[in-house]
């Protein structure tokens, strides 16, 4: 494994912020870590590169335990965070080549022109970095990061601050690294972005790793979500109470003609003879039924205190 912890915890006073985790990254793989804000990612990135120490468990890095004052596995992680700051007087340039040069890599020039034409940087190569707006600091900082070939990628919100062109930027970037055969943990709260690209997500909850899976085992253990929409001829006046009262509704919204239903449902079960069923005794008559399946983020939203427990024991 590129990364393995073993029933890491960590506390502040009574605050339990990272409970008993037990994770594990693959080499070559795209590893989505989600959570909210606050769930623990962050303090988890932290002890991963030794910044912070664990009040128990452990950590590996490229199968090595990780111990107090162990530094060296730096040089094969390049790190990205979310808010890169940055208030020298370098140039974004001059401060990768000085990044280059901590890590000995000899002769970056030619790597540095790469990443930075393909993150679009070029041209502001030779402005001062703390004169850049955020996005170009936040790619600058994946440029760093990437600059000394690491094997493994840690990116703490990559996208955060970015238009949709660099988002995009961003993306195929990472996505060339990991073909080229690089590891990549990326922390977000953003679902979407994750869905794009990961090959397996564990998703953190109050310090606690709720599940470790494919995007596809992720839906089937949550349920068989779907988006479902309904074209109605008119809305009858009692069709929308009923469908919300239906348990495996879990969002219902209808269009302002009264035409159109658009319904997020947790269907382990086909549920649509049973909503046909609802709108004919109603009094509708059906022009169109469509269904999707459910995004990752669609399914995220769905994980309630309620059913966490169910999840968890899933």
């Amino acid at each position: 494994m590129v990364i393995a912890t073993e029933n890491l915890t960590m506390r502040y006073g009574e605050r339990l912020v990272v409970d008993g985790l037990n994770l594990s990254v693959r080499p070559a793989e795209i590893y989505g870590f989600l959570g909210p804000n606050g769930a623990g990612k962050t303090t988890t990135i932290h002890i991963l590169l030794n910044l912070l120490r664990p009040t128990s468990g452990g950590v590996s890095l490229f199968g090595e335990p990780v111990t107090p004052g162990s530094f060296a596995f730096r040089r094969l992680i390049g790190v990205a965070a979310e808010e890169p700051a940055e208030l020298s007087r370098l140039t974004g340039w001059e401060l990768v080549r000085y990044f280059a040069r901590l890590c000995a890599v000899g002769a970056p020039e030619r790597r540095m022109e790469g990443l930075f034409r393909t993150l679009e940087l070029w041209d502001v190569r030779h402005a001062a970095a703390r004169d850049y707006s955020r996005g170009m600091r936040q790619k600058l900082s994946l440029i760093r990061a990437l600059v000394h070939e690491p094997k493994l990628l840690i990116l703490d919100e990559p996208v955060s601050g970015l238009d949709p062109h660099g988002i995009r930027q961003v993306r195929e970037t990472i996505d060339a690294y990991r073909n080229d055969g690089g590891t990549v943990f990326i922390s977000s709260h953003i679902l979407s972005e994750i869905e794009r690209s990961a090959d397996r997500v564990g998703i953190l909850h109050d310090g606690h790793l709720l599940i470790e899976d494919t995007l596809d085992g992720l839906r089937r253990r949550i349920g068989k979500g779907r988006r479902f929409v309904v074209e109605l001829e008119t809305l009858p006046p009692s069709l929308e109470a009923r469908l919300r009262a239906m348990p495996y509704v879990l969002e219902l919204s209808v269009s302002e003609s009264g035409r159109r239903l658009e319904m997020l449902l947790d269907d382990r079960d086909d549920v649509r003879p049973a909503i046909s069923a609802i709108v004919t005794e109603s009094g509708g008559v059906i022009l169109g039924m469509q269904s999707e399946e459910m995004s990752l983020e669609e399914a995220f939203v769905t994980i309630t205190n309620q059913n966490v427990t169910r999840l968890a024991g899933g």
